[in-house]
């Protein structure tokens, strides 16, 4: 599974953001997919994922701001960040999980930067 990620960048706080992250090779084998972000010198931190059937679930810190949906081939996976604060800079990643009859596996994509300016 390859994972590319899109649509981070600079924005102003309380404007908004789209983040994009298409998946390619193995993506029936995907049970879920979701966002983490890292903050410089922190471990990555669970921002919202997406599971197979649809089911949502967000860490506590955005709920209310983020929002994950999917694209219509559902190998495709969007965060829209609104209301954009400081604290939403970081580098964020998209990740996958896939799963087989050996076992589940993580894959990640590599990472889009969001700098919000106050």
């Amino acid at each position: 599974v390859q994972l590319q990620a899109f649509g981070g960048g600079l924005a102003q706080a309380g404007g908004s953001l789209r983040l994009s992250c298409a998946a390619s090779g193995s993506i029936f084998s995907i049970n879920a997919m979701g966002w983490y972000r890292q903050y410089p010198g922190n471990e990555r931190e669970f921002v919202a994922t997406i599971t197979s059937d649809g089911s949502t679930s967000y860490a506590t810190s955005g709920k209310g701001r983020f929002t994950i949906s999917r694209g219509n081939a559902k190998n495709t996976v969007y965060l829209q960040i609104n209301n954009l604060q400081p604290e939403d800079t970081a580098v964020y990643y998209c990740h996958a999980l896939y799963s087989d009859y050996a076992g589940n596996y993580d894959y990640w994509g590599q990472g889009t930067q969001v700098t919000v300016s106050s």
